[in-house]
Formats: C-alpha cells, sequence, structure tokens
C-alpha cells in the first residue's frame, strides 16, 4: 500500500499523513490521521510519545526553524503524493511551549524579515528584468528577422520565475542556442499556427506537431532572414532542423 511505503531516511523522526484510514497496530486506536512507521506497522502518535506534540504546517520557514530550534523533541510530517511518487513535506511537530517562543521571536523581528523580504524582491526583479533582456537579445541574434517586440515577448514568456519553462532552465540561464530556439518555437506553434485548436479538438500531440511543421519551419525561416534557402543567418542545415523538432519547452 502506497500510504504505508517506508518514508525515504531523514534526520530525526518522521511522522506520516494517512492517505487512508488506519488504525493503530498497538492501541488500536483509529482511524488516526498521524501515524509513525516502525517496523512497517503504523502507530499513532501516543503509543509513539509523539502525543503531546503540536501541528505546525509548511510555509513560514523562519517560524518552522525556529520553532524546531525551541523544541526538545520535534518530528518531520510527511505525505505520499501518488501522482510524483514520493513523499513531500506537509509540516512539523513541536512542542506548544517551543512553538509560543519561536512566535515571540519572529514577533520581535517581523518588520526587519519584512525590509529584507522587500530587499531580496527588488534585487530579484532587476535580476529577472536583466536576464529577459539578454534572453531577447539572443532571440534577436538568432531570429535578425524576428519582430523586437515578438522577442521581448518569447523573453518575458520563457524567463517567468517559477514557471519552470526552457528560459528558468540550467540550459535557459546559459542562453544556450537549443534553449533560445526552443522557446522561440513554442511560442511559433501556440501562437503562429492551430496548434492549441487541434489538440482541443481531441487531435494527439504528436499529430498536432506533425501538421503544423511546414508552418514552424516557414516561420522560423523568415526571422532567420533566410530567403530561397540563402540570406541572413546563412539558412538551416541539418543540426538546426534537428533542434526544431526536438524543441519540446513547456510553453
Amino acid at each position: 500500500m502506497a500510504a504505508l511505503a517506508t518514508p525515504p531516511p531523514r534526520t530525526g523522526l518522521v511522522v506520516v499523513q494517512a492517505l487512508r484510514k488506519k488504525h493503530c497496530a498497538e492501541c488500536r486506536s483509529g482511524p488516526v490521521a498521524l501515524l509513525v512507521l516502525e517496523e512497517g506497522a503504523p502507530r499513532c502518535l501516543d503509543c509513539t510519545d509523539l502525543g503531546h506534540l503540536v501541528f505546525l504546517p509548511r510555509g513560514d520557514t523562519a517560524l518552522t526553524r525556529r520553532a524546531r530550534e525551541e523544541s526538545a523533541l520535534s518530528a518531520v510530517v510527511v505525505r505520499f503524493n501518488r501522482r510524483r511518487s514520493r513523499y513531500e513535506r506537509q509540516g512539523v511537530l513541536v512542542e506548544e511551549a517551543g512553538l509560543a517562543r519561536a512566535e515571540e521571536r519572529c514577533l520581535a523581528d517581523a518588520e526587519a524579515r519584512r525590509r529584507r523580504r522587500v530587499r531580496d524582491a527588488r534585487r530579484r526583479a532587476a535580476e529577472d528584468v536583466r536576464f529577459t533582456d539578454a534572453f531577447a537579445a539572443e532571440v534577436r541574434r538568432l531570429f535578425p528577422d524576428c519582430p523586437p517586440e515578438r522577442a521581448r515577448e518569447i523573453a518575458a514568456h520563457a524567463s517567468l520565475r517559477g514557471s519552470g519553462r526552457v528560459g528558468r532552465s540550467a540550459a535557459g540561464r546559459a542562453l544556450t542556442e537549443f534553449a533560445v530556439t526552443s522557446a522561440v518555437v513554442a511560442s511559433v506553434r501556440h501562437v503562429d499556427t492551430p496548434y492549441d485548436h487541434l489538440l482541443m479538438s481531441g487531435v494527439p500531440r504528436y499529430e498536432a506537431r506533425r501538421r503544423i511543421t511546414a508552418t514552424v519551419e516557414a516561420t522560423l525561416r523568415g526571422w532567420r532572414g533566410v530567403r530561397g534557402g540563402e540570406g541572413r543567418g546563412g539558412g538551416r542545415g541539418p543540426r538546426s532542423r534537428g533542434r526544431e523538432g526536438r524543441g519540446r519547452s513547456r510553453a
């Protein structure tokens, strides 16, 4: 059963949020929402001497860290994610007195931490602007006839922080030709072809991509400045053609 799979090794105690109704193998109480696995058998918090702890959900990093520092006994709470086939952290169990002391510490320097968060946000925003500018410039270098405003749109979309798109990958941050071209291909696919309509009509993804291949390649040739196989950009060789075919970025 997935809910009783052994969590990965961690430093300290680990408590599992049950996905299904489970009863304690020792006192038979239940169903229990939180359990500890001992030799593969579920046991409630009371039977494992953790019943006096209180649950602190994840989300406030400073409070979590300080609550664990102030608690002589604590445990990490995890839950099995079936879709990703892994345990994910949900929060911690800490002593109630330790949590109270941690909250007092956080309140004492709340303003300082707020100002630091504002400074960090401004710094990240400035970094994002510089990176988007560099990405757009690289799009224009590789595709000199791409409209400037379109190059900027492609760069902004691909490099959005936290998006997981190609611009945030290691290759994207390094501004590799493959990553930049992948971002351009993805933009052309969704903006300049009926690709999205085909998907919504039930056409399988690979078949939809096959149908729009000619349009994508023609647009890329035009943006490269290629006319009749020659022109600015020097034409498209086999490597460039393969790169467009492989360009599968998350749009």
